[in-house]
Order: C-alpha cells, then sequence, then structure tokens
C-alpha cells in the first residue's frame, strides 16, 4: 500500500518555521494516517529478532520528509500504548518543539552541556504516551556533542525509561551528526521522497552509514507520484507518503 501526492520540485522551508503536520493525530482516520500505522508495523517486523529500543531517522539531503516521517511516526507508536520519547537531535534546523508546541528554552544541547538534567530536557505531549526532547538552544558545536559521552549515557538512560526512544536527525550527506548517533542506536530509517533525492545522494548517504556500521533497517518512500506507481501498486490513493521498503540483508 503506498499514499501519493503531485510531484514537487523543491521543498520549502515552512516546517522550520510552524512545525510538521501530524496527520495521525489531526485526522487518525485518515489513509495518511492508516499509511503511517503500516509503516510502523513493518518497522516492527523489520527486526523480528530483536525488540527495536531506539530508532533513528534520518535523510540524504535537506527538507525531505525526515521530520514529518518520524514525528508521525512516534505519534502511531505512543497510540499504540508504547511509551515514546522523540528527540530532535537536529541541533541545526530543530522543529519539534514548533510540531508539538512547546517550550525550546532547554533541551538536548541544554543536557548535553551540563545545563540541565534528565528530568528537565523530558517534555510532555498532547500525545497520550509521547515525549519529547527538544532540541535546545543551537549550539555552535553539535557534532563534538552529539559523540560526546554524555550523549551516550542520555541514549541508555532514555531506553531504560521508555518504550521507545526515536531520534530525529540531520541528513546524512550535509554534516556528521546522523552518522555520530547511528552507531549507537538499534536501527535506522532513510526517508527519501521520489522525485527529489539524486539517487547518487542515497547511495552515498548509505555508504556513509554503512561505514559506522549502523544497522539500516529500510527506507521510506514518499512524496511518490501517481505517473511512477501506477501497475506497482495499482490505485491512487490521493496521500502524501509511499511505502515502505526493509533493507536487504546480506547473505
Amino acid at each position: 500500500m503506498a499514499l501519493f501526492k503531485k510531484k514537487t520540485t523543491k521543498l520549502d522551508n515552512y516546517s522550520l518555521k510552524n512545525g510538521v503536520g501530524l496527520v495521525t493525530y489531526d485526522d487518525p482516520t485518515s489513509t495518511i494516517s492508516e499509511q503511517f500505522n503500516t509503516i510502523r508495523t513493518n518497522i516492527q517486523f523489520s527486526s523480528v529478532d530483536k525488540k527495536l529500543n531506539s530508532i533513528l531517522f534520518t535523510s540524504s539531503a535537506p527538507s525531505e520528509g525526515k521530520s514529518t516521517v518520524s514525528n508521525n511516526v512516534a505519534v502511531t507508536w505512543a497510540k499504540q500504548g508504547e511509551t515514546v520519547v522523540l528527540v530532535d537531535a537536529d541541533l541545526r534546523r530543530p522543529t519539534i518543539h514548533k510540531t508539538f508546541n512547546v517550550s525550546n528554552r532547554v533541551g538536548l544541547s541544554s543536557y548535553l552541556l551540563g545545563n540541565a538534567s534528565f528530568e528537565d530536557v523530558i517534555q510532555p505531549t498532547m500525545v497520550k504516551n509521547l515525549f519529547v526532547i527538544t532540541s535546545g538552544p543551537i549550539p555552535p558545536n553539535p557534532s563534538e556533542l552529539l559523540g560526546s559521552m554524555r550523549t551516550k549515557d542520555l541514549i541508555n538512560r532514555l531506553e531504560d525509561k521508555f518504550g521507545l526512544l526515536i531520534m530525529d536527525t540531520p541528513p546524512v550527506n550535509t554534516v556528521t551528526d546522523a552518522q555520530v548517533l547511528a552507531a549507537q542506536i538499534d536501527g535506522v530509517i532513510m526517508v527519501v521522497p521520489q522525485g527529489i533525492a539524486e539517487k547518487a545522494g542515497v547511495a552515498h548517504a548509505k555508504q556513509l552509514l554503512d561505514t559506522v556500521h549502523a544497522n539500516i533497517l529500510g527506507v521510506i518512500m514518499n512524496r511518490v507520484t501517481k505517473e511512477k506507481s501506477q501497475g506497482y501498486y495499482g490505485g491512487y490513493y490521493g496521500g502524501y507518503y509511499g511505502g515502505y521498503y526493509g533493507a536487504e540483508k546480506e547473505k
């Protein structure tokens, strides 16, 4: 099953100013919300041998929909009764505080710099069972902060406290932040918008993740167009997001 949207060639910075759309909260019975439920289920089945305690979402380039996907997946997971913490690890272009309308006075950067306690940075949201850690003030050295021992300690504490940790990170090809974090997370999902992401860029991003031995669970293709999906999915659902494709495991 897949959902589609008219092809766009350029993405704007709307989400940076207003946050991303939470269709799974605003319209939980819609076809798009059902697709997110399917994506959640597919992610769960992609790691049948081990329970996923943490998932990282990234993309190859900026403005490819990773925050929209990660935030909506977090909502669907929380609605299943799992306690979820969503962390805005994009310390350069944060959006989670806008999306959930919470304070960004303190957040991830505050904790990593020792300016806030563990309890201070965890905030509840309007969604039952879903908590967020915003980015906090944008620091001058995001990569160094995310690669610190304090980050490893935070990940361990969050995995112990919550049923699932979801991290929204910067694009792989832009900065090293996602690579640094991917090596510490149970599974990685790449978001790839059809007609926008470049094939070479996606391949390079995968190569960078493989370098740090990241466990790539699969790819979520979004912004799928009707024209390129006819005959494969067998219909036009008039929506926004495409399917989830599990990563091929080496034999």
